[in-house]
């Protein structure tokens, strides 16, 4: 079984790591933000210390079945308009929420929509870049500046209207129709947003290098803050002169994927579409005056550390190639705080709701409110396959969706109803279910909420997995049989309180894995053994060392401890003989003469009962393949040793009552071995002949010497004179 751990953490992040007794009940345990925002939900709102409640409401005020709505904008009269891709579409909600269309561009994207003062609505369209101006319900072409993509669009103090472009990466100033001209050229691929600060200053953001451009006067521009992500997304301006600035990677290749895409589909525009490049630009090239010197350029100052939500904080100059985006807050100083950074979710715009900064990103559709306290709270889940735009009004936050393109809006009432579902539990092996628990403000779960739970033994829910139990309003035993995977789930129902609950518990004891014997392994000490072909065994003899080694490798799937008894009998034997009983350790060292002659077995048995109850302890074993051990020497016979002209010859009769011959090699007067082949052309019996031949040997006395090896490399020798 799976011993439980616990981690805690402290100042410099130190982590303690305690070990219980595996036989210990087991608990899977939610109760941060990370945790809950693994499951699935609908209605439900996070917080930041892991606190799930019940969300705003969501309202559909529109349903364009188009595919993305890609710019919002309010008119002064409360209306509110929206363009549409990838059939370029301009719509119009008015105060009373009747939706109408109010123009259909020629081209397949809107990307920017403004409104000016006396309520004339502008439009770009894309990829063959053009401003339109939309006039009691008529459309007419105001500006073409030559570009392929109209990004963003704003009403400058003056009534002059802004242009932001690519793929040049050039902004426009236009003050009639037909009359505009570069106001200024940042050196980037393109211009992605627009503001006006407090004090009537244009504001900037560019791609691929993520610079906020302050734009003071035509042709002059001031580097506000490069962040280290490509592409400064949306920038909203505080009352108090502060900015809060989004910066992603990504925003502008779907966007013009989208583009290039819709015109492959239709036909219309720039055929085949632009793909954007990267560019590296000087401050030189910027045409940035004056520019900032690399000491001089202002340092984000990291917000506290955020483990729920933020995946890392930064400051200038750090790396931050693994997140995707980022929520800066640039001071009236020029001082820039990093409040919000993800590797996961992309922000793709901001608002001012009240006193809180609210951001949008593209996971699920997810809404945020960043508190005065430093911390974000997930407000609400549109569950939308992508969500690109947020709008403040007077009839409250509007959010704009794609796939399918709608508009939605953030009620200030809670929702009737929501839910959430956990993320599957994986037990490791099959589980019994103990008590789910979760704790709530008001014991006795006034404040409607209900926990469900299933369980299964496939990783994903089907249709093998067992039903929803029937809801429960208290903590108590779990329904669900007992299976290696689990599921909760937690309904809401609102009231006069509003429900709300953390840290979810559900206990659970795992069923023991037994132990599992990788290797066994039984050899001389001193190195040597060797096989016989004529019987599947080791053969270990006197050379191969004074001692036998036992060795054996074993793991638990559950991490237990183990213990371990070693057997051994032999071949013929029918009890196993105990050599060593409840050892942790896993070799095992003997004298290797205590074994006469013979084949032998060894079996390891591993158990986990230090780390289990004796009825639920597990075992494995695993035994040897046949040892033989051999430590007698072949018996070696010399016969009809005869002068055969000017040689000799003489037979060797070797036999060995252990284990089979080797090879047999004979010496002349202590001079090199010379090998000699069996009778029968093989050596590989117990019992062989062995016809000795010399061609050539000097009259007078010599002394023959004969060597036979068997299996366990013993040798036994035998001689005979010459004359």
């Amino acid at each position: 079984m799976r011993p439980f751990t616990l981690v805690t953490s402290g100042a410099g992040a130190l982590l303690a790591v305690v070990l219980l007794h595996a036989a210990t009940t087991q608990i899977w345990e939610l109760n941060g933000y990370p945790d809950f925002v693994r499951g699935r939900f609908s209605g439900i709102s996070i917080t930041y210390d892991g606190r799930v409640s019940l969300a705003r409401a969501l309202t559909t005020v529109f349903d364009t079945g188009q595919a993305e709505v890609w710019a919002m904008a309010a008119a002064p009269d409360g209306s509110v308009y929206f363009g549409t891709g990838n059939r370029g579409r301009l719509y119009r909600v008015d105060p009373a929420g009747q939706s109408s269309l109010v123009w259909t561009s020629d081209q397949p994207e809107i990307f920017a929509v403004t409104v000016d003062a006396k309520g004339v609505v502008y439009a770009g369209s894309s990829p063959d870049g053009r401003v339109y101006r939309i006039e009691n319900g008529k459309a007419t072409e105001y500006f073409a500046p030559g570009e392929h993509y109209i990004w963003a669009l704003a009403v400058a103090p003056d009534g002059a209207l802004i242009v932001a472009t690519g793929d040049q990466g050039k902004i426009f100033r236009v003050t009639a129709a037909g009359q505009g001209s570069v106001y200024y050229e940042t050196g980037q691929s393109h211009v992605t947003s627009l503001a006006f600060d407090a004090q009537g200053r244009l504001l900037a953001g560019s791609e691929p290098n993520g610079i906020l451009y302050r734009v003071t006067a035509q042709g002059k521009a001031f580097a506000l803050y490069k962040s280290s992500l490509p592409e400064i997304h949306s920038i909203v301006p505080a009352p108090d002169g502060s900015l809060y600035v989004a910066a992603m990677g990504g925003g502008v290749a779907k966007k013009s994927g989208a583009a290039a895409g819709a015109v492959t589909t239709s036909g219309t525009g720039v055929g085949g579409g632009v793909v954007s490049t990267t560019v590296t630009v000087t401050e030189q090239e910027n045409g940035i005056n004056p520019p900032p010197k690399p000491e001089a350029t202002p340092k984000p100052v990291p917000a506290a550390p955020q483990p729920a939500l933020i995946a890392a904080t930064t400051t200038a100059g750090t790396d931050t190639s693994t997140d995707k985006s980022a929520l800066y807050k640039i001071s009236p100083d020029n001082s820039v705080e990093t409040l919000w950074t993800s590797k996961d979710e992309n922000i793709y715009d901001v608002a001012l709701g009240g006193s809180s900064v609210l951001f949008l990103t593209d996971a699920q559709g997810r809404i945020y409110q960043w508190e005065s306290t430093n911390r974000a709270t997930l407000l609400a889940q549109t569950n939308e396959g992508d969500s690109t735009r947020l709008l403040e009004t007077n009839r409250g936050l509007l959010v704009g969706t794609g796939n399918l393109a709608k508009l939605l809006r953030l009620e200030s009432s809670t929702a009737a109803t929501g839910w959430y579902e956990s993320a599957v539990k994986d037990a490791g092996a099959v589980a019994k279910w103990g008590r789910i628990a979760w704790r709530d403000d008001a014991p006795g779960n006034p404040r409607g909420i209900a926990f469900r739970t299933r369980s299964g033994n496939s990783a994903r829910p089907d249709e093998t997995w067992s039903d929803w139990s029937a809801p429960t309003n208290n903590p108590g035993e779990i329904a669900s049989p007992n299976a290696r995977y689990i599921q909760w789930r937690a309904e809401f129902t609102g009231g006069s309180a509003k429900p709300g609950m953390d840290d979810v518990t559900v206990a659970y004891l795992p069923q023991n894995s037994p132990p599992v014997i990788r290797a066994m392994v039984v050899t001389g000490v001193a190195g040597s053994s060797a096989r016989s072909p004529a019987a599947d065994a080791q053969t270990i003899g006197h050379n191969a060392g004074e001692q036998l080694q036992v060795i054996w490798q074993a793991e638990d799937p559950d991490q237990d401890k183990l213990v371990y008894d070693l057997y051994f009998r032999g071949e013929n034997e029918r009890q196993w003989k105990l050599l060593r009983g409840n050892t942790t350790e896993s070799t095992y060292t003997m004298d290797g003469e205590a074994l006469a002659d013979g084949r032998y077995l060894f079996r390891v048995v591993a158990s986990d009962r230090p780390s289990n109850p004796p009825d639920t302890a597990r075992e494995a074993e695993q035994v040897s393949t046949p040892i033989l051990i051999d430590n007698t020497p072949p018996a070696v016979t010399l016969s009809g040793a005869a002068r055969n002209g000017r040689g000799f010859q003489v037979t060797a009769d070797a036999a060995d009552r252990a284990s089979v011959l080797r090879r047999c090699e004979y010496s002349v007067d202590g001079g090199p071995w010379t090998p000699v082949e069996a009778e029968d052309g093989v050596t590989d019996s117990a019992k062989e002949r062995f016809l000795i031949r010399i061609a050539e040997l000097a009259p007078g006395e010599h002394m023959i010497s004969v060597r036979v090896y068997d299996s366990a490399g013993n040798a036994g020798v035998a001689k005979v004179v010459s004359q």
